[in-house]
């Protein structure tokens, strides 16, 4: 019971510092290249990784963990912060809420296929209502719909859930922060490269904004997120904890609340309690 509640304190958390994500994305491609952006921030966090991992004198991986580990940056370090990145040159961040509430039954169904995750029947009703709440709560914003934005974004949420259930199923050997490491240490010299080649002519014209949203997409997005994140789905299942993504969008939402003053309507309020209520309904058939 205790590592359950250890893993959905963790799973929270990392959603929380996920929320912050697509607008941090949103306002960092005003100004940067997507490319640029998703190398850069790849490469930032590997540096901090590797010295995490030197740091703390961790044993390398086996050679049969590569596989998984590749899946895991091609997922979570490359695919879906490009495709994100791309996505949101087409459609606003609002828009892509749509996609986020998706992202849960994604994960679960890769839960499934890679994570040996077995839910009863009653675990994909709730799943299935929840981001249904999600989605039809982003579509009666009035968001304009973009043939490309929204290919990119199906596809980074396709690619992010195999990259979140492959390495959940690594961190129960190798350790949460411990993945996202290996992963990103993995993926730092094309990153390195790409960072350079992709990089700006000039900085003079750029934003303090644009560059806040790189800090933190390369910070808290690609690091220390992952690291509550993965040991979350380990430790309470990947299926289970991972339907804490149906809340992201309404924590962004918060967000833009509190910080950017903007106003909270009622139907906000009813559509975040269902989805409470579906988050808790499929905690309890998850297993």
């Amino acid at each position: 019971m205790e590592k359950s509640f250890d893993g959905w304190l963790s799973g929270f958390i990392g959603v929380l510092i996920f929320s912050g994500s697509l607008p941090a994305t949103r306002v960092a491609v005003m100004d940067f290249d997507p490319t640029f952006l998703t190398a850069a921030r790849a490469a930032i966090a590997g540096l901090l990784g590797i010295a995490m991992l030197l740091l703390f004198r961790e044993k390398r991986p086996e050679r049969s963990d590569l596989i998984s580990l590749v899946v895991v940056a091609l997922g979570v370090v490359v695919g879906f912060p490009l495709l994100t990145a791309l996505a949101l040159k087409h459609v606003t961040s609002a828009h892509s809420i749509i996609f986020v509430g998706l992202l849960p039954l994604a994960t679960a169904i890769f839960g499934v296929l890679r994570g040996g995750d077995r839910p009863r029947p009653a675990f994909w009703l709730f799943s299935c209502l929840g981001s249904a709440l999600v989605a039809g709560f982003a579509l009666a914003q009035g968001v304009t719909a973009s043939p490309v934005g929204d290919g990119l974004m199906l596809g980074a949420i396709i690619v992010c859930g195999l990259g979140y259930a492959e390495g959940a199923k690594l961190s129960r050997k190798l350790g949460g922060w411990q993945v996202i490491c290996w992963a990103l240490a993995l993926s730092l010299p094309v990153m390195l490269a790409l960072s350079f080649l992709t990089l700006p002519p000039s900085f003079a014209g750029i934003a303090s904004s644009a560059w806040i949203g790189l800090a933190y997409v390369s910070l808290f997005s690609m690091l220390i997120g992952f690291i509550f994140w993965y040991r979350g789905l380990a430790q309470g299942g990947i299926a289970a904890v991972g339907q804490l993504q149906l809340l992201q969008p309404f924590f962004g939402l918060a967000l833009a609340a509190s910080l950017l003053h903007e106003k909270v309507s009622p139907m906000m309020v009813v559509v975040t309690l269902g989805v409470v209520a579906c988050v808790f309904g499929a905690k309890k058939f998850a297993r």
